[in-house]
């Protein structure tokens, strides 16, 4: 570190400097950057998979389309999150949004998030619309002050809108169709600009790259799905835990709700492996290009992958993240466990991605005769090393998880109308 450095510069607390670096230079993006693009990313995922039902008929993700649509809701206002935990002035963020324009990618975030909300809220309407008026009208028969609040506030929902002739639910069915084609490249450009920030920056030799967005997108998508899954697995495994404390492990309705439960798993992962294998395919093709183009700072990026972060790359992601769940899903017979696995694992390999694409490119001082190291804040001294450090991380992580169970009470993502 410098000597005398005042320690209300940003990084300060977390940067460490080995050989060569310019005094002013520190790991200002950090976990919470990190987690930005891991957020969207898992947005946009998991609007992907509810589209692959809506959009394209897949009717063997019908199960996952409702469940992953609300889920792409409940993830959608912490994608702002981290940007606004890693913000020294937080109310900037509104600029952004009062003022979208597309002369700078960060601007442009502005609008495509708004629309991308709008696109959600309008598909989710659409989606439940039926269940919204049956809901109202089967309240309005109980007379208990919960049943007239609920009632109140599902005929607000209704927006007016009672008609369920086969006429207006083929319109809504048409309706979701149209928002959900629309929402997909919404959905992409929202996380792919994203990789495009990183992708656009010609000072900072790992960044600087064409692919960068094509490679977000999917894994994205990977993650998306990946994460979706698990929290599925996780949901019925305890209906299943309830279902055998009430009724006892040989009732029908509980091997009713594992054989539902594999089955939706097993298509499900389907469509997760071939997303993997296209993510892992770009990923390796874009290492293969800078080592074979070998630029003039590929003597510093070659010793910053193959030396300083070797483990982060390619054990930790490209091993543990990439390669083994591939192959725990290319095993016949796959099974609930095994597959649980694989959902954690490639979580994890993605947020390495995420990890070593916005930690490693900072890891390089731009004299290329030093490097800068990232120590975690585990435990937090003042407001900033909370913001910036695993526990900012835990509470973005956890928050989607707390709007997904406020949703589910109003529109049920698990039981949802036919």
């Amino acid at each position: 570190m410098i000597a005398g450095l005042p320690d209300q510069v940003h990084g300060y607390e977390w940067t460490v400097k080995e050989l060569f670096v310019y005094p002013n230079e520190f790991i200002y993006w950090s976990i919470q950057i990190v987690m930005y693009p891991y957020m969207t990313g898992l947005v946009a995922g998991a609007f992907v998979l509810s589209s692959l039902y809506h959009v394209f008929n897949q009717k063997d993700l019908k199960d996952m389309a409702r469940f992953s649509l609300i889920f792409s809701l409940a993830l959608l206002p912490v994608a702002m999150m981290p940007l606004l935990m890693h913000l020294q002035h937080p109310l900037r963020a509104l600029n952004v949004m009062f003022t979208p324009h597309f002369t700078s990618a960060i601007a442009a975030f502005g609008i495509v998030f708004s629309t991308y909300g709008a696109i959600v809220i309008t598909e989710i309407w659409f989606v439940y619309r039926r269940y919204f008026v049956e809901q109202t009208v089967a309240l309005a028969q109980r007379q208990d002050p919960a049943g007239r609040m609920k009632l109140a506030l599902y005929r607000l929902l209704t927006l007016g809108a009672y008609d369920l002739s086969e006429t207006a639910l083929a319109k809504d069915r048409k309706a979701v169709w149209i928002l959900a084609a629309a929402g997909i490249p919404v959905a992409c450009f929202l996380h792919g600009y994203a990789g495009f920030i990183f992708g656009s920056v010609k000072a900072n030799a790992l960044w600087m790259s064409p692919l960068m967005p094509v490679i977000f997108i999917m894994s994205a998508v990977v993650s998306g799905i990946a994460l979706c899954l698990l929290t599925y697995i996780a949901i019925m495994q305890w209906k299943k835990f309830r279902a055998i404390l009430s009724r006892g492990r040989g009732d029908q309705s509980v091997q009713a709700i594992s054989g539902e439960q594999l089955e939706v798993m097993s298509k499900t992962s389907k469509y997760l492996l071939g997303f993997l294998v296209a993510a892992v395919v770009l990923e390796l093709l874009d290492l293969i290009f800078r080592g074979y183009t070998a630029m003039k700072s590929w003597e510093i990026l070659r010793s910053v992958m193959y030396g300083k972060d070797f483990v982060h790359i390619f054990v930790l992601q490209f091993g543990l993240g990439n390669l083994l769940p591939l192959l725990l899903l290319l095993l016949p017979r796959l099974t609930l466990r095994r597959l649980t696995l694989a959902l954690i694992l490639i979580l994890f390999g993605v947020f390495m991605m995420r990890w070593n694409v916005v930690i490693g490119g900072q890891a390089f001082s731009l004299s290329f005769a030093g490097y800068m190291h990232y120590q975690l804040p585990i435990i937090p001294h003042n407001l900033e090393t909370f913001r910036e450090g695993l526990l900012g991380a835990l509470l973005v992580a956890i928050t989607p998880f707390v709007l997904f169970w406020a949703l589910n009470k109003v529109v049920p993502a698990l039981d949802p109308p036919n």
